[in-house]
């Protein structure tokens, strides 16, 4: 595994109101200073965001909702056309990406706890952003299989250069077993095109006994990625004691 280490230079706290504060908080680090500013306020459990083209941020909330918070600090109502979410424990609706062509498409991706008869597991679907929310929303990968658990779903979502869309899945804790094997989806990173089809290129496509989805396996909960800004390599890191 790789261990990285980032320099932020600009931080966007999204808060509840229990959290707010008037001040900015300034920090020096090596790369130089790193200011914390309250953008908005008034979210519960803000997970992810993804900021569209015109500035504004797209915002999840764990129990259920996504919203459009402007530039201004403004929080919108809640989008329309999410489907269900299991928002219990440490799942709800998680992570939110736009489409690499967002702007001729306005392709909205996001990831969720999706709650099935059994259990639940993490999920990825897409729609299309309007002014009132998402339409043609369509699941596009499930985590499989089902788990009856309140733990470990992931999940960040992370378009590489190539347009191919990473998925990080946690081990959903009492699974955690399953992460060294390939048969399943647990404690795994996938890769997938937009669709939700497998790319060709993928590791394990072929190999009998392995989900051709995987991209990485032996994982715990990542719960953050990115792109190295050089090399366009996927960087994670996960919770774990060490």
């Amino acid at each position: 595994m790789k261990r990285a280490a980032f320099a932020a230079v600009l931080s966007l706290v999204l808060v509840q109101p229990a959290c707010a504060g008037d001040e900015s908080l300034t920090t020096a680090t090596e790369r130089g200073k790193v200011s914390v500013v309250t953008v908005a306020q008034g979210l519960q459990h803000p997970w992810g965001m993804a900021f569209l083209p015109d500035g504004r941020l797209l915002v999840t909330e764990r129990p259920g909702r996504m919203r459009v918070v402007d530039a201004n600090g403004a929080v919108g109502p809640a989008l329309e056309g999410l489907p269900a979410v299991d928002a219990t424990g440490q799942g709800g609706l998680l992570d939110v990406a736009l489409d690499p062509d967002f702007r001729n498409n306005r392709l909205v991706y996001w990831s969720y706890a999706e709650p099935r008869e059994g259990g639940n597991g993490t999920a990825v679907a897409r729609g299309r952003l309007t002014e009132r929310g998402l339409d043609d929303v369509q699941v596009i990968f499930r985590q499989q299989p089902t788990v009856a658990s309140r733990h470990h779903f992931g999940s960040r979502l992370v378009f590489a250069r190539d347009g191919r869309l990473f998925v990080t899945l946690g081990e959903r804790n009492s699974e955690r077993a399953r992460a060294q094997g390939l048969d399943s989806h647990i404690g795994k990173v996938v890769r997938i095109e937009r669709d939700g089809t497998v790319p060709a290129d993928n590791p394990f496509v072929g190999r009998a006994g392995a989900l051709p989805e995987i991209w990485s396996y032996g994982h715990r909960n990542v719960q953050g990625a990115a792109l190295h800004p050089a090399t366009g390599e996927l960087w994670t890191n996960e919770h774990g004691p060490k």
